[in-house]
């Protein structure tokens, strides 16, 4: 993941390939939770061990983007995307901390649960469109990673609306989306911070 990645990695200078070697692990670690725990079948097996591993790739998310908000250079659209983008990670630390709790009701799954996953999900695409407008001239893997993030983030925002719990009933407004947004969203950052980690001297870095 990493729209403010997308900036950095804009320069292939050597003295930020640590930098970005170690975020993009971060985020990759992340989203390759995110992933695994939204397989179709995976919170059947154990729904507690399912939402304690969407919280792990929270903290993960949160650390990377941490550094990243630490890292920013003075380029005001790194810094505002990277505080945006930090802003939803730290609302999904919320978010998927409370889901893990089991005596909530409906109500209160969609005011602790939906509420700060929908909020974070818009700060991811708030965040992605920013870096996007900010490499819309550049080329190789800087655009390319922009429009991954972006992706990542459309398909979070899919999975935050299936995700609203119906009061009165308790299920999901619509399941099969919350959970293929995530896959497919967690998927399309995972592909992005791997680019970032690795590095491409060569090209126009990014995540």
């Amino acid at each position: 993941m990493s729209a403010a990645a997308a900036l950095r990695a804009r320069s292939a200078h050597d003295s930020h390939a640590a930098d970005n070697r170690r975020i993009g692990i971060l985020f990759a670690i992340g989203a390759a939770l995110f992933a695994i725990a939204s397989v179709p079948g995976a919170s059947s097996i154990s729904r507690e061990a399912d939402a304690i591993t969407y919280f792990l790739g929270s903290i993960f998310f949160t650390s990377a983007a941490f550094e990243q908000m630490r890292l920013a250079s003075s380029d005001p659209a790194e810094r505002w995307s990277s505080a945006i983008q930090l802003a939803g990670t730290i609302l999904f630390n919320v978010s998927t901390f409370t889901a893990i709790l089991d005596h909530l009701s409906g109500r209160q799954k969609d005011l602790l649960v939906w509420a700060p996953d929908a909020i974070g999900s818009v700060c991811f695409l708030l965040a992605s469109g920013t870096a996007m407008w900010a490499v819309r001239r550049e080329r190789n893997v800087a655009r390319r990673e922009a429009v991954l993030n972006m992706l990542g983030s459309i398909l979070f925002g899919a999975s935050a609306i299936g995700s609203y719990v119906i009061p009165n009933t308790g299920d999901f407004l619509n399941a099969t989306l919350n959970r293929m947004g995530t896959l497919w969203g967690a998927l399309c950052f995972l592909a992005g911070a791997v680019d970032l980690a690795r590095g491409r001297p060569t090209l126009v870095p990014v995540v």
